[in-house]
C-alpha cells in the first residue's frame, strides 16, 4: 500500500493554503468579528459582575419562577447558586456564564434562521447535514488552531470553537419542530389567508417553540463542555481550575471545580427546560 501513501490526496496543504489565504485576504475582518465579540463579552462580564452574587442568584431563582412556576426548581436553583458561591468560584463562574451566554446568542440567531430556511428548502438541509456532522465530529482542538492563527489567544478564540461546536444542535432542532409543525395547522392558516411570514410566527414557531428550546439547552450543554479546552487557548473560566488540577495532580482541586460546573450546569438546565403542561 506505499503506493497509496505516496500519492495521499493534499488535504493538509489544502487547509494551510485556506487559512494562508485567509490571512492575506480577511484579517480585517477577523479584526472587526474580534472587537465586536469582545465587546459583547466585556458588557456581560461587566453586567454580571455588578450584579453579584446575592442579585444574580435573586435573578436567576425569579426566573425560574417565572419559567417553571416550580418551587422545587427555585430551591434547587438557589442551593446550586449558593454551592457555587460556598466552594469559592465566584469570579471564574462568571467568566463561564459570560462564554456561555455569547456563545448562546451567537449560536440562537444565526442557528434558528438557518434552521427556518432549512425547514422551507429541503435541497438547504441537504447540503446542510454534512457540514453539520463534520463540525460536530471534527476534533475540537483543531478549531482551535486557525482560531489562534486569526485572533491570538483569550476568550475570542474559545468563544469562537464554542460556537463552532454548539451551532449545529439549534440548527437541526429548529429544523425538525418547524418541519413538524401538523399540516393540518399549516393548511388552516393558508385557507385563511396567511402569508408565509404570518404562518411562521403565528403557527410554525409557536409549534417548534419546544424543539427551539431544546436546542437552547444542547447549545448551553455543549458550550459547558468546552470550558476546559477553552481555557487552553486563555479564555479563563472554570476550566482554569480544572487543568490546574491536572497539571498539579490535586484530584481536591479538579473535583471541586467539577461539582461547579456540574452546579451551573444544572441551574441552567432547571431554568430553561420546557415546563410540562
Amino acid at each position: 500500500m506505499d503506493w497509496l501513501v505516496a500519492h495521499k490526496l493534499p488535504v493538509g496543504a489544502a487547509a494551510q493554503a485556506v487559512v494562508r489565504w485567509l490571512q492575506d485576504h480577511a484579517q480585517g475582518l477577523f479584526d472587526l468579528l474580534a472587537e465586536a465579540l469582545t465587546w459583547l463579552t466585556d458588557g456581560i462580564a461587566a453586567a454580571l459582575s455588578l450584579a453579584g452574587p446575592l442579585w444574580l442568584s435573586v435573578i436567576f431563582v425569579a426566573l425560574t419562577w417565572a419559567l417553571q412556576r416550580s418551587w422545587g426548581k427555585c430551591l434547587a436553583v438557589a442551593l446550586g447558586m449558593l454551592f457555587i458561591v460556598n466552594q469559592g468560584y465566584w469570579k471564574v463562574t462568571t467568566d463561564t456564564l459570560t462564554l456561555i451566554l455569547v456563545s448562546c446568542i451567537v449560536c440562537m440567531g444565526v442557528g434558528v434562521p438557518i434552521g427556518i430556511l432549512a425547514a422551507r428548502r429541503k435541497w438547504v438541509y441537504m447540503v446542510l447535514e454534512p457540514v453539520l456532522d463534520m463540525m460536530q465530529t471534527l476534533p475540537t482542538f483543531v478549531y482551535l488552531i486557525p482560531a489562534v492563527i486569526f485572533f491570538g489567544l483569550g476568550l475570542v478564540p474559545g468563544l469562537i470553537a464554542t460556537v463552532i461546536f454548539a451551532i449545529p444542535a439549534p440548527i437541526r432542532l429548529t429544523y425538525l419542530g418547524i418541519s413538524s409543525t401538523p399540516e393540518a395547522l399549516t393548511e388552516a392558516a393558508v385557507s385563511f389567508g396567511a402569508t408565509p411570514m404570518q404562518r411562521l410566527v403565528k403557527v410554525e414557531l409557536p409549534s417548534a417553540f419546544p424543539q427551539i428550546m431544546v436546542g437552547l439547552n444542547q447549545t448551553i450543554m455543549l458550550s459547558l463542555s468546552m470550558v476546559v479546552i477553552a481555557t487552553l487557548v486563555g479564555a479563563g473560566g472554570l476550566g482554569q481550575p480544572v487543568l490546574n488540577g491536572l497539571n498539579r495532580m490535586k484530584p481536591d482541586l479538579g473535583f471541586e471545580s467539577g461539582f461547579v460546573i456540574v452546579a451551573l450546569a444544572t441551574v441552567l438546565r432547571l431554568m430553561l427546560e420546557v415546563r410540562k403542561k
